[in-house]
């Protein structure tokens, strides 16, 4: 049966648990998702200012001009591994048609050398240390913080499109025929 000390029991119940949830609101105001603060297709690309192995920094501003394949990769990576040797040859074959392809590597200084010395590349590699300072592929669209990760920038700085994940040879083609 329902009596009075049930019912207060249940009224000072509620009354917490509203009370809970509008203090939880009111001390976590709203803050931007990491979706509202990534770039999309369309969308100027955030400019950046990255070092590569020699420490000399480079900006995305270097390549305005060019049709831009901004590849996302880390050393402990096996399909970035595997795409790279690709990506190397599209960079020297699209050379001519105005694409460059730019790898920033989500490691350290170290990693980053090691990796390249066992397998080099002829295309710019900068390094985006995970440790020091904010993942620049995030500002870029990657919301899923998945390598290989892969934009295309048009000529005039804006993102073209996005890839999640390594390409096929034929799947590279593909995806940058329509910008030509």
């Amino acid at each position: 049966m329902f009596n009075r000390t049930n019912l207060l029991i249940l009224l000072i119940a509620l009354a917490g648990a509203l009370g809970g949830f509008l203090a939880g609101g009111w001390l976590h105001a709203p803050s931007a998702s990491r979706a509202d603060l990534t770039a999309k297709v369309g969308a100027l690309a955030t400019p950046f200012d990255l070092p590569d192995l020699a420490g000399q920094t480079h900006s995305l501003a270097e390549w305005r001009g060019k049709l831009v394949l901004v590849n996302f990769w880390a050393s402990w990576c096996a399909p970035c591994v595997e795409e790279m040797p690709m990506l190397d040859r599209a960079q020297q074959q699209l050379t001519a048609r105005g694409v460059q392809v730019i790898g920033i590597a989500s490691d350290n200084h170290d990693a980053t050398r090691a990796f390249l010395d066992r397998h080099p590349v002829r295309y710019p590699i900068l390094i985006n240390d995970p440790d020091h300072g904010p993942d620049v592929s995030m500002a870029y669209g990657n919301t899923r913080s998945v390598l290989p990760y892969s934009v295309l920038i048009g000529r005039d700085g804006h993102i073209l499109a996005q890839r999640f994940g390594n390409f096929s040879e034929n799947g590279l083609e593909k995806w940058l025929a329509p910008f030509f």
